[in-house]
């Protein structure tokens, strides 16, 4: 039997939750997925609320095909919008829609309350502290 280091036990559990909360917030968003959601957020805050996708991949860990795959729904039920590139026709932009300005707020509210009853109001400076040590780590890819 191999006994894992702590780095890797910490990879384990680490996915681990991430399978589960992914999950949890699947069911609870109001329609949409917990991948959706943070694709929505973060083209909410990009300027003129649209990004490349091959940014927009980059921004929460995808491949340009993994982004893709997921941005294709989206694009059927109105959640965002294509928009090319009138200087260069190899790039294009996801916009946020206005359908997904509207699901975004109800997603929103409804992530708040999850993640208030999820997180106990002890436990808010190790969740930020353990926020940062993720940021940290993930300069390292």
């Amino acid at each position: 039997m191999n006994i894992l280091n702590s780095s890797i036990t910490f990879c384990f559990a680490l996915a681990k939750f991430q399978a589960e909360i992914n999950r949890r917030l699947d069911a609870r968003l109001g329609g949409i997925g917990f991948n959706e959601c943070i694709i929505l957020y973060y083209l909410s805050q990009a300027e003129n609320e649209k990004m490349r996708r091959i940014d927009l991949a980059e921004k929460i860990g995808l491949t340009a095909s993994g982004i893709t795959r997921l941005l294709l729904p989206m694009e059927k039920i109105g959640l965002v919008k294509r928009e090319s590139n009138k200087l260069d026709a190899r790039v294009s932009y996801v916009v946020l829609a206005p359908g997904g300005k509207n699901i975004l707020s109800e997603a929103l509210e409804r992530l708040e309350i999850f993640c208030e009853d999820f997180i106990p109001a002890q436990k808010t400076k190790k969740v930020e502290e353990f926020s940062k040590l993720l940021a940290e780590l993930g300069k390292n890819f």
